[in-house]
């Protein structure tokens, strides 16, 4: 519900979950602390797709395959606004740290031969992000494994037949 509406009063959340108001204020104190509980669910998500997927160890392919799956599997799950969320520092940081861990296996990928070298420096930390983003919301009957597939051949070979 806050990814459709960000300002979505915790009354309209607990009636869509089909609580009481005073249930989410008894778990929750503030809006704010109910949002803080969201971004720490989603960030521990992100966290445990990074761990799963072995990005250090996994053979290259494996690992890209298995993170993209990850990923569309969160942010399906937790689609919130992400400016918001990034503007705590703990939050941030934590986020950056798993955003490093990418990077690394995109030099990785790169090294490997997965991905192609010399195009500008941290073009694929950029792009994968935001094909991940854009089919977890434009392709949503696909299951997040079939997402994957799109994404990851869409990476590695676009849209050309050359």
């Amino acid at each position: 519900m806050l990814a459709g509406d960000p300002g979505a009063s915790i009354a309209s959340i607990a009636a869509q979950a089909g609580v009481d108001r005073r249930t989410v204020y008894r778990r929750f104190a503030s809006r704010e602390e109910l949002l803080a509980a969201i971004y720490e669910a989603r960030l521990a998500a992100i966290e445990g797709a990074v761990e799963d997927a072995r990005l250090r160890e996994a053979p290259v392919a494996v690992a890209l395959h298995r993170y993209v799956e990850n990923i569309i599997g969160v942010n399906r799950t937790w689609p919130v606004d992400l400016a918001r969320m990034l503007a705590d520092e703990s939050v941030r940081a934590r986020r950056d740290a798993a955003a490093h861990e990418v990077d690394l296996f995109l030099r990785r990928a790169t090294d490997e031969g997965l991905l192609r070298p010399g195009l500008p420096q941290g073009w694929a930390s950029v792009l994968l992000p935001q094909l991940m983003h854009l089919v977890s919301r434009q392709l949503p009957d696909l299951s997040p494994a079939q997402a994957a597939d799109v994404v990851v051949d869409t990476l590695l070979h676009g849209l050309g037949t050359g």
